[in-house]
This record gives C-alpha cells, structure tokens and sequence, in this order.
C-alpha cells in the first residue's frame, strides 16, 4: 500500500509542476485560473458526484455506504474541533483558511484514484459518502470560513449550490435505482475524468503565483500541515475503534481525511477573495510532505484497525 500511495502522490506532482511551469511562462493568466476553478467547482464536481453513485444497487453496498455516511460525518465533526483548538485567532489574519485547510482535505482529487488503487471500486464507493458529507460541511461551514461571517444566506447559498444539488440528485437516483442512458453516462465520464488533472492545474497555478522560497522559509505553513497529515488523522484511530466499522470503511475514510488540505480551499478563496496565494501554499506543502506522511498514516491505523 505503501508503495502505491508514493506512485499516485508523485503522478500528481507533475501534474502540478506542469501548470506551475505553464503560468511562469505566461500560457495562463489569474483570469484563466479562476475560470478553470470555476469551471472544475460548479461543473466538473457536480457531475463526477453523480457518475459515482451510477453503480447497482446491493443491500451489502448500503449498508457499507451508511456506515460511510456515520464514519464521515463524525470525521468532519472531529475536524472542526481539532481544527478549532489547535488553530487560534490570534495566530494571524489568515487563521480561517487556516482552519479550513487542517480540516477540509483532497479528499477527490486525491482520494479518488488513491483508494481506487488500493482498494478498487468499492473503496471509492464508500469515498462518496466521505465527499458527500464533505460538500455539505464545505459549501455551509466552509462558506462560513471563507466569508468570515455567519449568516442565513451563506448557509442558503451553499445548499442551493451545483455541488449540494448534485449530491442530493445522486443519492436520490441510486436508491430509486434509477440509471442515467449510456450515452449520457459515457459523456459526463469523460467530464468526470477531468477532475484530477484539473485540480491540480488550478493548484499549480495558484503555486505560481507564490514566492517558493518564502513558503518554504515560513514555518507557520509546517505546522498547519502537521495538523492536517498527522494530528487530524491520527485523532480518528481511536474514535474509529469505538465504532461498528468494516476495515473497508475505516482505511477509506482515514485515506480520506489523511489527504493534504483541500484543492478546494484555493478555489474557494478564489470565488470569495480571500488570501488564495496562502491557501494554495498550504496545499502545496501539504500535498509534498504527504508523499511522506500518508503512508505513514495508513500503516499505523492497519496495525491498530
């Protein structure tokens, strides 16, 4: 597991390093990037979450899939409060994308063909759930982070976004069993497919943009990253020892919030005119020390789970 991990790691890192090399040299401007993290946002996601939950119907799946649902849910809750406690006011004026990016992780672009390859098809089943309540917690407390502010609107905004609106149709569809026509399926399949490399494009972009030497220098960045790789998911070991969970479902859903911080977080600070050269450090750092810290991770909760 180890060594596939590194592998799918270390194919995203080009990709990124692509882009970054692609907005040095000038073939992309800022414009180009927020229309591509829009693009990836609103369009790109909405659409990979329906194409997931498009698999037959079997009661052993559900059963899995709620207990994702539980899993996840707790994860997100945990975050919030590890994330909270760990990360104070008074440590900057960034410290809400801070936040959001100790708690909130690459959970599809990354998780996706990381689970994919370790544990197939089902494990990027049960992911769903993970991205499922991720969205929800994202376009609500996520906003909430992003805008500074809480408030109806914000929370109405983000249920009534692409993202929460998909999830809810595809969830809806699955235990409807209803199947979407081949032909239609086969196109939003190749849309889906995009979301990775998209993804890290949008992050290699933003990298771009910052000073390398600067966030390598700033320590700061380490410490928001050893929350997010090691404190987060090694806090989850022992909650998941409480819990009635298949090893299927506990190794996917640590997978997933051991992940770096979120592509989404730079995408979002794009839309709301936050710091997104930050947020975009955070996950640059994160996602390189994660070559590291995943592996790690994964091989202490298989001793213990």
């Amino acid at each position: 597991m180890f060594i596939l991990i590194f592998e799918q790691l270390v194919k995203m890192f080009f990709i990124l390093l692509l882009a970054f090399l692609c907005y040095r040299i000038g073939l992309v401007n800022q414009e180009g990037n927020k229309s591509i993290s829009n693009i990836l946002l609103m369009v790109v996601n909405p659409i990979l979450i329906i194409t997931i939950y498009q698999t037959e119907y079997e009661p052993g799946l559900v059963r899995g899939l709620l207990l994702s649902f539980l899993a996840a849910a707790v994860v997100h809750i945990l975050g919030i409060v590890v994330s909270t406690v760990f990360i104070r006011p008074g440590s900057g004026p960034d410290y809400l994308i801070e936040r959001f990016s100790a708690m909130y992780s690459n959970c599809g672009f990354i998780g996706i063909p990381l689970i994919g390859s370790v544990l197939g098809d089902i494990g990027v089943f049960y992911l769903s759930a993970y991205m499922t309540i991720f969205n929800l917690f994202t376009w609500t407390h996520g906003v909430i982070l992003m805008e500074k502010k809480c408030s109806v609107k914000n929370i109405v905004q983000g249920l009534l976004s692409p993202m929460f609106i998909a999830t809810l149709a595809a969830i809806a569809l699955f235990f409807l069993k209803i199947k979407i026509p081949i032909v239609l399926l086969d196109s939003m399949n190749y849309i889906a497919d995009m979301n990775t490399p998209l993804a890290m494009m949008v992050a290699g972009f933003s990298v771009a943009q910052a000073d390398i030497g600067k966030m390598c220098r700033n320590l700061r960045l380490y410490y928001v990253s050893a929350v997010k790789l090691f404190l987060f998911p090694l806090c989850m070991i022992p909650v998941f020892l409480l819990l009635p969970l298949p090893q299927e479902v506990s190794i996917t859903m640590l997978i997933a919030a051991a992940c770096p911080a979120a592509t989404t977080g730079t995408m979002m600070a794009i839309r709301y005119r936050q710091n997104y050269t930050y947020a975009s450090e955070i996950f640059a750092l994160s996602t390189a020390l994660s070559v590291i810290s995943m592996p790690a991770v994964v091989l202490i909760a298989e001793q213990i789970l």
